[in-house]
Parts: structure tokens; C-alpha cells; sequence
């Protein structure tokens, strides 16, 4: 597999919900190492996006493929996507009967067959990673909604993924808490995690991204590197967009 190829594919994508046509015939590559936030106004087909990168929805035209894997119905292709890409979404999902060292090594075991010894291990490196060591027996309803998320993105590289999607991560925090899981996701992205990222938190997109698409009615509007994209807008939708979300 050539290193110099696309990670992510998606070649013409359309997803139809009923009457409304969330994806409109929408084409990108994501590179190796990229990190990509995408923005724009709800509605516009951002987390829809996201969700047929690893299968959850399956587009009625085009194509997504994933490390060379078609995302498609098949149950085999499907799990081989999900085995390479974890996701975080705004609600944290966490099981509330388990420790949080018990929620970090229960996939491990399940799907990557770790034992015990080795599960821990790696869960307790990665509580560290994203600077919660000390909680590793404390049960979800004893943290803060930001030491929840960050639970739920040690969980999700745990299972050593290749490509991390996060879709809103911070929406459901209160204020004080959405810096402590941006600056986990910027030590992901500063050594060197593949990642998509659907927020309205601009300054980790100016931080931490490489490139930034800005997507409206299901397409996407403009798409560029983070300076460009905030300071010289091209498009009137993109420029009235900013207008609201920057201060």
C-alpha cells in the first residue's frame, strides 16, 4: 500500500434521507497525517458526512473508501473500516455500571483479544495521554462531562485506529470544559493522527488543522488551508457564516 495515497476516499457521495438530501454529490481526499475540521451551519450535512466514513450510514450513490476498503453493506468490509477508524461522538456513551479503566479495556479484550495485563496497560498509558491517570476506578457519574469525553477518546485509541473521527466532542460540555479535551486532540494531531473533526471551536482549527472545508445544503462551499479559509473567505456563505461564529 502506497504511503503516498489518500486515506480517506470519497468520490460523489449522495445520502438521501427520506425527502431531504443530506449529501450532494460531495468528492475529497483526507491524507495520511491530515487533520480536517469541518465547519458550517447545522443541517449541512457535516456529521452525515462523517458517519459514512466508517459505515454508519451507507450512501445511495458514489463512493467511500477507507485504507484501500470499500465502505460498503458488507458486513466483512465494514468491520475491517471500524477496526482501522475510531469515532467520538457528543454524547460520551460511556457504560455507567463500569470503572472507567473497565470502560478503556473492555474493547480491547472483546475485539483485539488483549488479555487483562495488557489491556490495562494500554489504558492506563492512554488515561495519561489525555492527563486523567488518577480516575482510572472512578465510575462515569463521578466525572465532569470533559474527563467523560476524555475517557471516551481513550477508549476510541485504544483500539489503535489509523483515522480518528470526532463529530462535535465538545457541543455538550459547559465552557470550562471544552479546552481540556481540545488540548487532548491537539496532542493527537501534533503527532501526527489522522483526523476529521466536525466543530465550531475555530481556534483548535487554527491550532491544530491543515486544512478546513466549509460545507452548506449538503456540499461542500470552500475548502483550504485554516489562515485562508477565516481571514479571506472567498464565497458570500462562507464570509456570512464567520460573520456569526468570530469574534
Amino acid at each position: 500500500m502506497s504511503n503516498g495515497s489518500p486515506i480517506i476516499r470519497i468520490e460523489n457521495v449522495h445520502k438521501r434521507f427520506g425527502k431531504l438530501h443530506a449529501l450532494r454529490g460531495v468528492s475529497l481526499n483526507v491524507e495520511r497525517g491530515q487533520v480536517l475540521v469541518i465547519i458550517g451551519p447545522s443541517g449541512s450535512g457535516k456529521s452525515t458526512l462523517l458517519r459514512c466514513i466508517n459505515g454508519l450510514e451507507i450512501p445511495e450513490e458514489g463512493r467511500v473508501t477507507v485504507d484501500d476498503i470499500p465502505v460498503t453493506h458488507s458486513a466483512a468490509n465494514i468491520n475491517a473500516v471500524r477496526a482501522e477508524v475510531g469515532i467520538v461522538f457528543q454524547q460520551f456513551n460511556l457504560f455507567p455500571h463500569l470503572t472507567v479503566l473497565q470502560n478503556v479495556t473492555l474493547s480491547q479484550q472483546v475485539v483485539r483479544k488483549r488479555t487483562p495485563v495488557e489491556s490495562q496497560r494500554i489504558a492506563r498509558e492512554l488515561l495519561s495521554k489525555v492527563g486523567i491517570p488518577e480516575k482510572a476506578g472512578a465510575y462515569p457519574a463521578q466525572l465532569s462531562g470533559g474527563q467523560q469525553q476524555r475517557v471516551a477518546i481513550a477508549r476510541a485509541l485504544a483500539m489503535n485506529p489509523k483515522i480518528m473521527l470526532f463529530d462535535e466532542p465538545t457541543s455538550a460540555l459547559d465552557p470550562e470544559m471544552i479546552k481540556e479535551v481540545l488540548d487532548a486532540m491537539l496532542v493527537l494531531a501534533q503527532e501526527g493522527m489522522t483526523m476529521v473533526v466536525v466543530s465550531h471551536e475555530m481556534g483548535f482549527a487554527r491550532a491544530a488543522a491543515n486544512r478546513v472545508i466549509f460545507m452548506d445544503e449538503g456540499t461542500v462551499v470552500e475548502d483550504g488551508a485554516p489562515e485562508q479559509m477565516f481571514t479571506h473567505a472567498r464565497g458570500e456563505r462562507m464570509k456570512q457564516f464567520m460573520s456569526k461564529i468570530l469574534y
